[in-house]
């Protein structure tokens, strides 16, 4: 396959890095530090018109191509995770909408999210079924034109700050898994809507995330996205490509920890004077660091250009992209901290936040082990 970037893709790329080093970094230790939702970096964002990557043209977004996507969460992410998250989750929320819509919503809701005037999530995580996107709990029973729904999402990214929540929600609780699931999407003051308990994270900790609660919440049907029972029909058309999203922020995170490392040893002089990078053992790791995000990019980069190819693509390369760049990331992290010694142990450097940060990700979205049921599933 032909992974030589379009000059599309190329401006992109650059347009993301730049924000990322000028705007990006120089807030990301104080987002990390006091947990601030990146507000001022989501604005940045729409001001850019990179809210609306997943937007068709018509509704006021500049639709890219997944590869594209990928390369601007990936840059994003060497700067500032948290904020490569919420835009994550922002994109996926528009690609359901994108996906199953109604030409009513479509139009009320894309131009909106395109703009930045409504930020967007998706809520699939439960306290019962964890991250499990085939087992959820969460009612919603039909009643006349509504929808009355009952029970409660945790570790929502954005939870905070969004104003529309793309909910999976069991609309046949005699059917299980998911052919019983449907997508209602959930506007910011709904009554019966609210927000719960509030997380305080070991790393992505700019996120906003929290848990929201739906009591006898009265949703209009015309907030169904994707038909009663059109749950899995979504998820085939859209799952790919939120999960090498994910994949990408993993990829920009040990990129960032590799460069890190590297700048560290070349200027760190041990006893004679020679820096770190004349010893052998050091020199190994950072190229074995460095040879596994390469590894990966090629992985993400390759899973994320075949979703061009059709509705939904092969999710199997992307799950198993997301995999191995999730579990590179943290692998990636932990030895730059080796590399950096006690001083990367402390928070005078950004290495431990990566750390953090990666570790994040091997359970963000579908977790690594329930990742390897799903691969299975299409290997096996």
């Amino acid at each position: 396959m032909d992974l030589s970037l379009s000059s599309e893709q190329v401006q992109i790329q650059n347009l993301a890095k730049e924000l990322a080093e000028n705007e990006l970094a120089p807030r990301a230790a104080v987002v990390d530090r006091d947990a601030l939702f990146p507000r001022d970096n989501v604005n940045k964002l729409a001001e850019l018109g990179l809210l609306g990557l997943t937007i068709p043209g018509e509704f006021g977004g500049g639709r890219l191509d997944p590869l594209s996507v990928v390369l601007c969460l990936e840059q994003l992410s060497k700067a500032c995770p948290s904020t490569a998250l919420v835009l994550g989750d922002h994109l996926d929320a528009a690609s359901i909408m994108v996906a199953g819509g109604g030409d009513e919503a479509k139009s009320r809701l894309l131009p909106s999210m395109a703009r930045g005037e409504k930020l967007g999530t998706v809520a699939i995580s439960e306290r019962g079924s964890g991250c499990n996107p085939f087992n959820v709990e969460t009612a919603a029973k039909a009643v006349d034109d509504h929808y009355v729904v009952n029970g409660s999402k945790v570790f929502i990214t954005s939870g905070e700050q969004a104003e529309v929540h793309f909910v999976a929600v069991r609309t046949n609780p005699e059917q299980p898994g998911p052919g019983g699931q449907s997508y209602l999407f959930v506007e910011k003051g709904n009554p019966g809507f609210s927000l719960g308990e509030s997380y305080e994270r070991m790393g992505f900790r700019g996120v906003s995330p929290r848990e929201l609660v739906f009591e006898d919440c009265r949703v209009p049907k015309d907030n169904l996205v994707g038909g009663e029972g059109g749950y899995l029909g979504i998820q085939l058309m859209t799952g790919g490509s939120i999960v090498i999203g994910a994949a990408a922020v993993s990829l920009g995170i040990a990129q960032v920890a590799v460069e890190a490392s590297i700048k560290y040893a070349k200027e760190r002089l041990q006893v004679g004077k020679q820096p770190l990078t004349s010893y052998q053992a050091v020199k190994f790791m950072l190229i074995e660091m460095s040879t596994a995000v390469d590894v990966a990019r090629a992985m993400v980069y390759q899973a994320a250009a075949a979703l061009s190819g059709g509705p939904g693509g092969p999710p199997v390369a992307c799950f198993k992209a997301k995999l191995f760049a999730s579990e590179m990331a943290l692998e990636v992290t932990d030895r730059a901290l080796r590399v950096h010694g006690g001083t990367g142990y402390c928070r005078d450097l950004p290495i431990e936040r990566y750390y953090r940060d990666a570790r994040g990700m091997t359970l963000h979205g579908i977790p690594t082990e329930l990742l390897k049921d799903f691969i299975g599933m299409f290997m096996l």
